[in-house]
Parts: structure tokens; sequence; C-alpha cells
């Protein structure tokens, strides 16, 4: 059966920058329930703790930061650049110990997010780009999913069953 990475505040876990959640969400709760589901967030996971002052990255590339080329800065200009890339790096250690192709990350997240980020002024502009543990990820052939794309995961999903069956 195919595991499915997903961030821990999608599944209703408190560990939001702000203490809060999202979630859960159907097919997530269900995914939760076959025991598809390994459970992350990057940034707890990297020893940010909750709350958290929020944090973006300049330009909003994750990629870039991946590669040494900007920061994770906190509101306050705090760099905690090595926070999101150990979790990133944890998030990466859990796809290959379960051989995981598919993850649904937080969306517009300075960790997770897939197709938008907010471009570093804390002033609510959002840039295309992606987090840092998606990045990671994408860099590694997962599909990175959001929480507004869970039918196309479903998809990718019942696809990648359809090929192991």
């Amino acid at each position: 059966m195919q595991k499915i990475l997903v961030s821990r505040c999608l599944l209703g876990h408190p560990v939001r920058y702000d203490g809060g959640a999202h979630g859960p969400f159907d097919p997530l709760s269900l995914w939760q329930a076959q025991g598809r589901v390994v459970a992350l967030c990057p940034e707890v996971a990297g020893g940010l703790s909750t709350p958290r002052p929020p944090a973006e990255i300049p330009g909003g590339q994750g990629a870039a930061v991946l590669d040494g080329q900007q920061p994770v800065l906190t509101v306050d200009g705090a760099d905690v650049s090595a926070a999101f890339l150990a979790g990133a790096e944890q998030a990466l250690a859990l796809v290959r110990a379960h051989g995981i192709r598919i993850a649904v990350l937080k969306a517009r997240s300075p960790s997770c997010g897939n197709r938008e980020n907010y471009d570093g002024s804390f002033s609510g502009r959002k840039v295309a780009g992606e987090g840092v543990t998606a990045a990671l990820l994408r860099r590694a052939g997962v599909r990175v999913f959001n929480e507004e794309e869970l039918d196309a995961a479903l998809q990718a999903l019942a696809a990648l069953d359809a090929e192991t069956a």
C-alpha cells in the first residue's frame, strides 16, 4: 500500500506557527484510517517551537534556501534556515524509509508550499514558488500537492495503486 507524507497541520494537529491547525480534510482522514499517512511538520521536526514567529523566504523560493542563496527569516529578522533545512531532511528521510512518492503539504508555507509562497516582505504578497521541504521532495521525485489539490492527489494515488496492483 502506497504511503503519503502529509503535513501534520492538515490532520488537525496544532503545529502551525500561530499554534493553530487546519483540517482534517477528506480524503486525508480516510488515508489515515487506511494506515497510508506518514505525518510530519517539518518546522517542528527541525526544532522550532509552537507557537513561533512567522517566517518567510525573501523571494519565496525554497530551492534558493536549499542552494544556500537565500535564508528563511522570521518577522523579527532571525535566520531560521537551519531548522527549515533540518526539517526538510527529516521529510526526505521519511520519504526514503517508506517509499513515498506523493506528499500533501500545506499551501503557501515556507516549508511546505508547492505552488506559491509569501515574498518575504511579511506584507501578504504572494509569488510563484515553493517551500524548502516541497523543493527538496520535488528534487527527490516526489509529487507534491497541497490541500487545495486533493482531487489531483487522489488521482495520483489511484494511479500508483494501479501500478503496484
